[in-house]
């Protein structure tokens, strides 16, 4: 029996054990998500290595940090940190949208169980698997010349600010994976994806840009995290003196939030409509 048919359903007992239900259906999810890691260990292996090949690609092909003082490389690696979380989505879209084509979830719809755990497992695991990737991209940066210059605090504020974009843009994933529902799908959205990706200050500083174009960028809620956990790890970010620039660790917060708020409940009543 695989881990994702041990659910059962809860009892009628009080909100103590109706808790500890969803709890267990939840962590049943994480680990029947977890388990393909070690039966799909090159799918695992190609969203390590993607952007790992993209940070080597711009340090040492493309170049990065166009309008900034001192070491490109400590601008680059900070920004291409926020750029993997953002392209995250797209594992999470391609994950949800294999399980709906295979009718994985219909079944699990069909089963005794909390509904919402289903949810929960698919971005529990993939909050783990990001984090994973994030340790792995910090550690490739630190090979390449990158370090930080603040205390233990400030980084592991930057790691959650990283963290929190993700988990925003996880919720945007599932969304559009239960909308469009085919696999075939997801590259239409890595087209829209990229775009966004790239109009950031991820590779340049915006006031190297045209000023209609630099003040787009500095609104784009990955170039907020991007200049957030600059400031954090210590790292040059440019100084435009604009509002988003100087309030950059806000934003780095408040867009995620916003994100969550809007996309959250979207993608549980589109969970709830399924099969209807």
């Amino acid at each position: 029996m695989s881990a994702a048919t041990t659910a059962v359903a809860p009892g009628p007992g009080g909100a103590s054990s109706r808790l500890g239900w969803a709890l267990a259906d939840s962590w049943t999810m994480t680990r029947r998500e977890l388990a393909h890691w070690a039966r799909q260990p090159v799918a695992v292996l190609v969203n390590l290595v993607f952007p790992v090949m993209l940070l080597l690609m711009f340090t040492y092909l493309v170049g990065g940090g166009r309008g900034v003082d001192g070491d490109p490389t400590e601008f680059l690696v900070p920004g291409m940190l926020a750029l993997t979380m953002v392209f995250g989505l797209e594992s999470t879209m391609l994950a949800v949208t294999q399980d709906l084509g295979k009718g994985v979830i219909d079944r699990f719809r069909s089963m005794p169980m909390v509904p919402g755990a289903v949810l929960v497992g698919r971005s529990a695991a993939d909050m783990l698997q990001s984090t994973a990737g994030l340790a792995v991209m910090t550690g490739v940066g630190y090979a390449v010349g990158w370090r930080w210059h603040h205390g233990a605090a400030a980084v592991l504020g930057a790691f959650g600010l990283l963290l929190l974009l993700r988990f925003a843009m996880l919720w945007v994933g599932i969304l559009l994976a239960m909308v469009a529902g085919r696999p075939e799908m997801v590259s239409a959205v890595q087209i829209l994806v990229w775009p966004v990706g790239f109009l950031s200050n991820v590779f340049a500083a915006p006031e190297s840009m045209p000023g209609w174009l630099g003040a787009v960028v500095e609104w784009n809620p990955m170039s907020a995290t991007a200049t957030a956990v600059r400031e954090l790890f210590g790292n040059p970010g440019g100084a435009t003196g604009s509002w988003a620039a100087e309030h950059a660790e806000l934003l780095a917060v408040l867009w995620p939030v916003a994100i969550i708020a809007v996309f959250f409940p979207l993608a549980v009543v589109r969970f709830a409509r399924l099969s209807r």
